[in-house]
């Protein structure tokens, strides 16, 4: 389900991992295929530029319009990390990814198109399959992230070892 888009505050942003933990998804909730809910977020100038900032990246195609105008992206872009923000500003506090507990064993991402001030970005979230190996519990999962053309800017594909 999607739902109207909101702009990201970031100073409003949920920090306290814990909180609402007992309402997020465990194993036997993970539903391979089943479409998780998003929530549109619009990303600003701001964000961008806070993000880039808290990351140590100071590339000039996120800070200087003029000189990002010059280049083959003919504006002022987001850097390509900026996808891991997405995941939990799109999702819902019970999405699987939040669960205390979940471990990220490795992932594959791949940049589509840049990311721009004003882009409004969805998430097509899913659990693929479900995996007990060696007695651990696994969840294999995609993502897919769009703009406000139905453009897709970025996919990836990972794995997470999931609390049972």
């Amino acid at each position: 389900m999607i739902q109207a888009a909101a702009k990201f505050d970031p100073d409003a942003f949920e920090y306290d991992f814990w909180k609402n933990a007992d309402e997020r998804a465990g194993w036997d909730d993970l539903e391979p295929g089943e479409e998780l809910e998003s929530n549109p977020v619009t990303i600003t100038l701001d964000i961008i530029q806070r993000y880039a900032r808290s990351i140590g990246d100071l590339n000039p195609l996120y800070f200087d319009e003029a000189y990002a105008k010059s280049t083959r992206f003919g504006g002022l872009i987001a850097p390509p990390s900026i996808h891991a923000l997405f995941l939990f500003a799109c999702t819902t506090h019970d999405y699987f990814m939040r669960t205390p507990g979940t471990v990220n064993m490795g992932q594959n991402w791949w940049i589509h198109q840049p990311v721009r001030p004003g882009d409004t970005i969805t998430l097509t979230g899913r659990c693929l399959d479900k995996v007990i190996r060696k007695g651990s519990t696994f969840a294999i999962h995609d993502n897919v992230f769009r703009n406000q053309h139905d453009q897709v800017v970025c996919s990836g594909r990972g794995w997470t070892m999931r609390p049972y």
